[in-house]
């Protein structure tokens, strides 16, 4: 754990080296969502576009993220709650998308669906190791980790959905994985918004 974090749940994240790892982070995670939801839909991967809108919505909530650097902690917790409702919402969405996928027999690319799979996991990798030393801090900080190491493990589990439906030829291997990703941002929703809330009840403790 680097010493800027000094091993607590408190660094906020003021620290020049932190906000240009985000704005590296912010980039990636753009670049990946235009090419991971072109080929989602050029492939028929329900699995592959519920991962790429999980890179938009990392890119927007990175961007938060480092906008609310340096503000009042009750800004800060509110920013950590935005991000658990729009992982709700991308839960939601998968959900249903997928939902309305059983009615369709088509088995998506699977040659497609590993190829941008393992671009995806290179891209996450990446960002996970430039957060490697803050993996704590805030509600804030906390949800930049959670959500770049969830992406790293989507997009092995969605590598793994395209072996599936290459080796079944059916689509129940790609449906099944969103399904996972959906659980994955549920729990990463519930995670982050317990944290901010607890910062928000400390903050009215104090007063």
């Amino acid at each position: 754990m680097s010493a800027c974090c000094g091993g607590k749940h408190n660094f906020d994240g003021m620290s020049v080296a932190y906000k240009r790892i985000l704005y590296w982070i912010i980039g990636i995670n753009a670049v990946m969502f235009a090419v991971e939801m072109s080929a989602g839909i050029g492939a028929q991967s329900q699995a592959l576009q519920a991962d790429a809108l999980d890179f938009l919505a990392d890119t927007l909530t990175y961007g938060l993220s480092l906008w609310v650097i340096g503000k009042a902690v009750s800004t800060r917790s509110n920013a950590a709650m935005v991000k658990s409702f729009s992982l709700l919402l991308i839960a939601l969405w998968v959900s249903a998308s997928t939902g309305y996928r059983l009615f369709v027999v088509n088995a998506p690319e699977a040659y497609i669906m590993g190829s941008v799979a393992i671009a995806a996991f290179s891209a996450n990798l990446i960002c996970v190791l430039l957060l490697r030393n803050y993996k704590d801090g805030d509600a804030n900080v906390r949800s930049v980790w959670l959500c770049s190491r969830n992406d790293a493990i989507g997009n092995l589990v969605v590598l793994l959905a395209a072996s599936g439906v290459w080796a079944t030829g059916t689509p129940w291997p790609d449906l099944l994985v969103a399904m996972l990703l959906a659980a994955l941002f549920l729990s990463s929703a519930w995670q982050i918004f317990k944290q901010a809330l607890a910062e928000k009840r400390l903050l009215v403790g104090k007063d």
